[in-house]
């Protein structure tokens, strides 16, 4: 090392801060948002439906959803389930990196003691060197933008992720209110199925009774049968599904449930909070995949910032600062105080393309981000327009649904009550038994039809999730100097 006064270590300090000031110059291209790929409009297909510039948020998941029990299992869901924790962890992951990522353009600097012998030309002297004190090794300084730039990269990566985890908590609290509607549908529709079963049997043996008594036909008596069979083939069916339903509401909620949330009851349409009727003018922006896809469209942009850097000088320094001495045992005595300053700079000459093929590939990346961006929007535009467009046909239908049950029930009583006074065939009212309970299954089907379509909405529309999580990872990521927001 060379001997100097003390006052050459504030000088290099001080240099050292002026190179890290005049880094920042930033390669980033402008980032533009693309032109959303949809109409400017919701699709009207002659339904009527209406659309409002805008409206206030949706409620939270708590309140759009009534019943009790069902908020106990979303909880659960929230608490438990695999996919939301991996989606949690991958939040974490993506801070790390980004705060390793943002350490880049900080020198490491370590404190170290190396040693050294070296005989001469003769043999007969050993020449020793000791130094000890604080080392930089190679930190580059950023003039280019190249660390800022992939500092950006990490910091969009994190948001990125932070709103793929939102997505995911959307979709969970969707996917366990529709698991838990299909138990309860499924239910009904095995209640509805035991007791057709059972009329149907008392049905059969009463056509027995009148066929040993030679009242009725073979004809007749076969007639009864079949529907038995077949109400026994429709209830096992429904077993199945009954029992399916609860496997998957088990799997979603990550626990086994208890018996007291999977009560079996009626479900009212107030048990899900109707949408706003006039759909937000910033739909797009609340859904949290979009906002996934645009930051990781984002980052795509800054990698280009990154690729373009390495075309330009490569500027390190290394540098040390302490004590040396030929002696060991002198090493810290006063008056051996030393530095060394090496600095280095790299200009790319030829590198059998590489550069020119990574940026190639950062450009491409960007537009395979732009394409998935685009896509997303598309999804999002045909789910709120299939929502619509259940949404303003199946409240109709639901209440066709009901006036035929009520007509079919009519039918029912009647033909019983002709085929009991001889005045009509066993066989209409064998139809109106089998009509009856086909209009009954369908009454269910279209309120669980309803009620979907009331879930579907409300996480179509960006509800479900609440932007805490995304403003601590905002918090925690800084946009790197330099670096385009």
């Amino acid at each position: 090392m060379t001997t100097l006064s003390l006052s050459l270590p504030r000088r290099l300090l001080a240099a050292a801060a002026l190179a890290a000031l005049l880094t920042g110059c930033s390669f980033i291209p402008a980032y533009e948002r693309p032109d959303a790929p949809v109409a400017s409009a919701w699709p009207e297909n002659g339904l009527g439906i209406e659309t409002a510039e805008a409206t206030a948020p949706l409620a939270a998941w708590s309140q759009f959803i009534t019943d009790a029990q069902l908020r106990e299992l979303i909880g659960l869901a929230l608490a438990n389930n695999r996919d939301l924790r991996v989606a949690t962890l991958s939040i974490e992951q993506a801070r790390a990196q980004y705060q390793l990522t943002g350490a880049g353009p900080l020198p490491v600097v370590n404190a170290g003691v190396t040693g050294s012998r070296q005989s001469t030309n003769d043999g007969d002297t050993i020449s020793s060197a000791y130094t000890g004190g604080l080392l930089v090794s190679a930190w580059e300084l950023d003039f280019f933008g190249r660390l800022a730039s992939l500092t950006e990269v990490a910091r969009a990566d994190l948001l990125s992720t932070a709103y793929a985890r939102e997505a995911v908590q959307t979709s969970l609290i969707a996917n366990v209110a529709t698991a838990w509607l299909n138990l309860q549908t499924a239910n009904a529709l095995l209640d509805l199925t035991e007791q057709t079963l059972k009329t149907r049997e008392d049905s059969q043996r009463l056509t027995q009774l009148r066929f040993d008594s030679g009242v009725v036909s073979a004809l007749d008596l076969s007639q009864a049968q079949s529907l038995t069979a077949s109400a026994r083939a429709t209830l096992a069916e429904q077993k199945r599904q009954l029992a399916q339903a609860r496997n998957a509401l088990t799997l979603l909620v990550g626990q086994e449930i208890e018996p007291r949330l999977l009560t079996a009851g009626d479900v009212p349409l107030g048990v899900f909070e109707d949408v706003p009727a006039g759909l937000p003018s910033d739909l797009l922006l609340r859904r949290p995949d979009i906002q996934s896809a645009e930051w990781s469209l984002r980052s795509a942009n800054a990698n280009i910032g990154a690729a373009r850097a390495a075309f330009f000088p490569s500027i390190s320094l290394t540098a040390s600062v302490g004590s040396a001495s030929s002696h060991l045992s002198d090493l810290f005595r006063s008056g051996s105080f030393g530095w060394t300053l090496a600095p280095q700079a790299l200009l790319p000459i030829f590198d059998g393309g590489r550069n020119r093929a990574n940026l190639r590939g950062a450009e491409v990346a960007r537009e395979v981000a732009v394409a998935q961006y685009e896509k997303a929007i598309q999804t999002a535009f045909s789910e709120v327009a299939d929502g619509l467009a259940g949404r303003a046909t199946l409240a109709d239908q639901l209440t066709a649904q009901e006036e035929l049950v009520k007509a079919e029930s009519q039918r029912y009583e009647l033909s019983d009550l002709r085929y009991k006074s001889g005045v009509s065939s066993f066989l209409d009212m064998l139809d109106a038994q089998r009509s009856l309970f086909t209009a009954q299954q369908a009454v269910l089907q279209s309120r669980a039809a309803l009620l979907a379509n009331r879930i579907t909405m409300y996480r179509v529309l960006g509800g479900g999730w609440d932007a805490g999580a995304v403003e601590l990872a905002e918090s925690a990521a800084p946009a790197a100097a330099g670096a385009t927001p």
